[in-house]
This record gives C-alpha cells, structure tokens and sequence, in this order.
C-alpha cells in the first residue's frame, strides 16, 4: 500500500511554514492542477489532495490538531474531501481558489477587494479669444463641485462614531454567487448592494451630508491654457473633479476649450491664412498690402507685379506654436484674391476698354453694346 503523504508534502511546505507561505503554495499547485486547467488523468485526484491540505493548514485550529494527532485528529472536520473538492462548506476554499486564478495578494479576499467609490469627472466649457488660444493664457474658473464635508471630513458618519464592517458582504465589498452548470462550478462576483463595494457602512450617518461623506460647494482654479491649443482640446486637471462617497478618490476636471473667431485670419491646425483681396491694378502693377499679426503690428508684404489669382505668398514663422513643441511655430500664408469690380464709373470703363484694345482682346465696348442692343 503506497504511503500517505502529509498534508505539507502534498502543499511542498515546511511544518514550520507561515500561513503566506501555505496559501502562496496553495495558489500556485491550485493554478497546476485544477481540472478546468489541466487535462491530465490524475488531475482531479491531485488537486482534490491540494485543497484538503489547504482547508486543515490554513485553518490554525485545524493545523494544530492536525500537528498534534495527525489526519486522526481533524477527519470530519469539514476538510473538503473527494466529495468537496473546492471546500464550499466554509465557502473560504472557493474564495482562495478564485484568487489563485485571478490575482490577489496574501491577505483575506475582503482587504483586496473593498474599495472606496471614485468621484466623478467634471467637464467645464471655457470660450477664450483667438489670440489667447495662439499664445497661450491663464485663466480663473469656478465651477460647482461636491467637496469632502469639514463636518464629518469625509466619512459620512456621525461625530463620536466611525463606518463599521457591512454585514452583509462581512467587509469584502462584493457578493459571490456559485452554480453548478454543464462545464463545471461558475463563480459570478457582484458589488455588495449594501456598501456598494466599500465594504462598510455607515450606521449613525452625519447630519451635514446626509452620510455621503461630501457637500456641494463653489470652486474656484486658476487654469493654463497652453500656446497653441485648439477649438475642442481639453485640459485635464487631475484630481480636481468630485470626490467619491466617504473619503473616495476624486475624478478629473475636463476643462474644454472653445475658441472665439478672428476677424481676418483663418486656422489650421498650426497654420494661419490671410486673404488678401487686391484690384485688378494692383494685381498688374504690384502694390505693398498689410498682413494683420496675432501679436504685435501689421507686417507689410509687397505683391509683385503681374501677381496672379490664388498666388501664396508665406510667412516663415508667424502662424500658431505646436502644442508640444511650442518654440517651433507655424507659418501664415498669404493669398492673393483679386477682386473683380461689379460697376465701373465712364472714365473706368473706357481706361479698361482702351487696354483691350491696345490688348487686341474683344470685350463689351461701345461697338459691341451697340450690336448687342445694349
């Protein structure tokens, strides 16, 4: 008859093991040999053993009657057995199996899972002027945001008492569900309805916020608002939105930035365009025309003679800074639109129509309106 191993050998442990050193041994044969995991023949057997020797170990009183009078001493003591291979007489086993599978550090499935409930994100629409966006502001909003209460500084409970363990998930934060189903034993883990995942509740809560451990008040930030930002853009100030219920983490504050629009120029993305509309005689003859700037005084461009429709003429440097690299700017364009009178005065229309001819160009002359009836 093959000899029966002790329940440390079966874990791979010293007697004088801690219980992190069981339960870390445990997690990792648990992750080997469950039977979801491996296919193996004997797979089932060896992790039956695995969690019987983990249901006595982990268990100080167990382990010690087990220390003391060997399996004698602990048979009926709701170790699991073949019959109960995930321990769910004390529920504690399926607890510890569910970790090995998806995380958790040593200590008990409450500690790691209760968690305070985040604030929530904020968003404030700020409008600033187009030349606030090119070069870069500071500006002072308030905005209406739910702050952690003085009264109760944030635990929701009552002065002279504190939160106390929610009973009904026993501080864990979260209920856990088992059914059995065609492909084995399904664990679904839930938030506890009570707590709302906290895993404490508050019994005599303050009068001030009601328990929620926060109260609406007025805000006030000094936000920066970077050279180059564009219409949608959005600052992020972390950790400046609402605070959670009871001392929970607080959200972002999306500031979203809309740009009011420029007289003259036009944008592009790190690009600034300025039509020039310039007479026909100007076109041909060439004139000097004044660019408006964001910052400073107009620049003044020469448009050279015989300048065509749609001509660009650029300049280097004078458009909006990148976002990231803000001493490197963009250029600004300009674009020369020739603007076509609509009504000539006599003398115009004769001056234009003498200049066709010497062209030899047709056109709507006196000889042509007088054929055409007009």
């Amino acid at each position: 008859m093959a000899q029966e191993h002790s329940f440390y050998e079966t874990l791979g442990v010293e007697r004088t093991a801690t219980d992190a050193d069981i339960k870390r041994a445990f997690r990792k044969l648990a992750q080997q040999w469950h039977p979801d995991v491996n296919s193996e023949p004997e797979a089932h057997n060896r992790f039956t053993a695995i969690n019987e020797a983990y249901q006595i170990l982990s268990d100080p009183q167990k382990r010690q009657q087990y220390d003391m009078f060997g399996r004698a001493g602990v048979s009926g003591a709701g170790a699991g057995g073949a019959g109960d291979p995930f321990g769910q007489a004390g529920f504690g086993g399926f607890s510890d199996i569910f970790d090995a599978f998806f995380g958790g550090g040593v200590g008990g499935a409450g500690q790691r899972r209760a968690r305070a409930q985040a604030g929530s994100d904020l968003r404030y629409d700020l409008r600033i002027t187009f030349a606030e966006a090119v070069l870069g502001t500071e500006k002072e909003i308030e905005f209406p945001v739910l702050g952690r209460c003085d009264t109760c500084q944030g635990t929701g409970a009552k002065q002279g008492s504190a939160p106390v363990q929610c009973p009904q998930c026993q501080g864990r934060g979260e209920i856990r569900q088992v059914r059995q189903t065609m492909l084995g034993q399904m664990v679904n883990v839930t938030a506890c309805p009570r707590c709302r995942g906290e895993g404490r509740v508050v019994d005599s809560p303050c009068d001030a916020c009601r328990g929620e451990g926060r109260t609406e008040r007025k805000r006030t930030l000094r936000v920066n608002i970077p050279a180059g930002i564009d219409e949608g853009h959005q600052v992020r100030l972390t950790n400046e939105g609402e605070v959670g219920p009871r001392n929970g983490p607080p959200g972002s504050l999306y500031v979203a930035v809309h740009i009011a629009a420029h007289p003259q120029l036009t944008r592009e993305g790190t690009e600034l365009y300025y039509e020039a509309e310039i007479s026909i005689a100007q076109a041909a003859l060439g004139t000097r025309i004044a660019v408006p700037m964001v910052e400073g005084e107009p620049v003044e461009v020469d448009i050279k003679p015989g300048t065509q429709p749609g001509t660009e003429i650029k300049l280097r440097g004078k458009g909006v800074p990148h976002l990231r690299r803000q001493i490197v700017r963009g250029d600004l364009p300009v674009i020369a639109t020739v603007v076509v009178p609509s009504k000539l005065s006599k003398k115009q229309r004769e001056l234009l129509e003498q200049y066709a001819k010497e062209s030899g160009e047709t056109v709507a002359g006196a000889g042509l309106r007088e054929k055409l009836g007009l």
